[in-house]
């Protein structure tokens, strides 16, 4: 049977946030999708911004911000031919790992999970390579409750053509808020980022989104084709 990713996403109050990757139906393009949801003020205080071919989240007020070390990142880089999406600053540290010639895990192994205790929220990467075309998704958390260890999770994928892979950080809604478990889930990929944005954003809780981007990318020319979604606006 295959799933869509509004078969997996549909019902899931708090998923929290999350990395589609794969390839478009016809073999040509790199696609990835990334969404944040918020349960708390200062996480529905954002946006995302396109910055050249990057993806910023920026605040929409910025009084009474508070603490954003971890809720203002770049998720969207691209380094030479690989396109690069996370959940947090270690988009930077990936880009600083492969710009020195160094592999992605290197750079994994550099971090750990977000130090948001209770939940411990696992920090989820993609990065795909468009000269190989292969992906790799990861997951970094807490190998317990208390936040004693970090467990490191890698898979590595070759593309295939209308397939794809959805990891996020969290298994449902909860307090604390339970990780994902087990390995990226397969789904099909959508036709155009219009329609997979219209399916991702349709699948996720109204009270709880915020942003959603979607981009398809030639593999040949690396031009590409992009949406973003934001439920708040200035």
């Amino acid at each position: 049977m295959k799933r869509t990713v509004s078969d997996i996403l549909k019902g899931n109050k708090y998923p929290g946030r999350g990395i589609v990757t794969g390839l478009s139906p016809d073999g040509e393009k790199a696609v990835f999708a990334y969404f944040i949801m918020g349960r708390s003020a200062s996480s529905r205080n954002r946006l995302f911004e396109a910055e050249g071919d990057e993806v910023q989240i920026k605040l929409l007020k910025a009084e009474n911000a508070g603490d954003t070390s971890l809720i203002l990142y770049s998720p969207v880089k691209i380094s030479g031919k690989k396109i690069i999406v996370t959940n947090g600053d270690q988009t930077d540290t990936i880009c600083e790992y492969l710009s020195s010639g160094r592999r992605v895990i290197e750079a994994l192994r550099s971090r750990t999970f977000e130090p948001d205790e209770p939940n411990f929220t696992p920090r989820i990467s993609s990065v795909f390579n468009c000269e190989s075309k292969k992906y790799i998704l990861s997951i970094l958390k807490s190998a317990d409750e208390k936040g004693s260890a970090c467990l490191r999770q890698y898979f590595e994928y070759e593309a295939l053509a209308g397939k794809g892979h959805l990891i996020h950080t969290y298994e449902c809604d909860g307090n604390p808020l339970p990780s994902f478990k087990g390995e990226p889930k397969p789904l099909v990929i959508s036709d155009s980022p219009e329609e997979l944005s219209a399916e991702i954003w349709d699948s996720l809780d109204g009270d709880n989104k915020i942003s959603l981007v979607v981009r398809y990318t030639d593999i040949k020319t690396g031009k590409y084709t992009q949406t973003i979604i934001n439920k708040y606006s200035r």
